[in-house]
């Protein structure tokens, strides 16, 4: 195991077991380096490397904390990563949504708030018929988040925002060049947000799969993969 490596084995090892809880500061470098039996070197690469994936925040003249450890600031990084794809992946990252997003669908029924539901059915008033692609890739964009975000589940709603980026850009395509692709989108979106507001768990989730399997179809042949699951 690296150096590096094994550095950020033994803080997260601390983290962990409790002995490190959200919101601790850490101890000085000088004496965690000699706790830990590691060079300072090493527990500053360590220590950079865990800030990066929010796992640790680094404070200019205060010291090094335990970051709050929420789902949301977690899985974060994930979108970060996810805008690397290769466009013939984006299948399968259509595929993970399909089956994350009309369960959170599902969830949010019980519990999206009648101002969140007027909220979202404004904006769809505000796009019109025909909207630039721009806002409606946005406005998909906020829709998405808002109702995962109703479901209650921290992990859940973060995992789906993260995976925002492919499907940024499978909606770009699928309103650009997609048949009736605007219309569609538009709406599926009132299908959904009529569940919802019939407070019905099992059209939300019907509905929503019918809206994340019509960019699945789409995409198989935009990508010339149609042998795809």
């Amino acid at each position: 195991m690296a150096v590096t490596d094994e550095a950020i084995e033994k803080i997260k090892s601390m983290i962990v077991s409790g002995a490190l809880r959200p919101g601790d500061r850490l101890p000085r470098e000088s004496e965690l380096a000699a706790a830990l039996g590691l060079s300072r070197n090493s527990l500053r690469e360590a220590v950079r490397a865990l800030s990066l994936i929010r796992i640790l925040d680094v404070r200019q003249g205060d010291g090094t904390y335990v970051t709050s450890l929420d789902p949301g600031l977690l899985l974060g990084a994930l979108s970060f990563a996810v805008d690397f794809h290769r466009d013939d992946t984006a299948q399968e990252f259509l595929a993970v949504r399909r089956i994350l997003e009309p369960a959170a669908t599902a969830m949010a029924a019980a519990r999206i708030s009648e101002d969140e539901l007027d909220a979202l059915t404004g904006r769809l008033d505000a796009l019109g018929s025909d909207p630039p692609v721009e806002e409606l890739v946005a406005a998909d964009l906020e829709f998405h988040r808002v109702v995962a975000r109703a479901s209650g589940n921290a992990v859940l709603w973060s995992l789906l925002d993260g995976l925002s980026g492919p499907a940024t850009r499978a909606r770009v395509w699928r309103a650009l060049t997609g048949q009736d692709a605007v219309g569609r989108t538009l709406h599926e979106h009132r299908a959904i947000l009529g569940a919802l507001r019939d407070r019905d768990a099992e059209a939300a989730r019907s509905w929503a799969t019918v809206h994340i399997n019509g960019a699945e179809q789409w995409l198989r042949p935009a990508l010339g993969r149609p042998d795809l699951p």
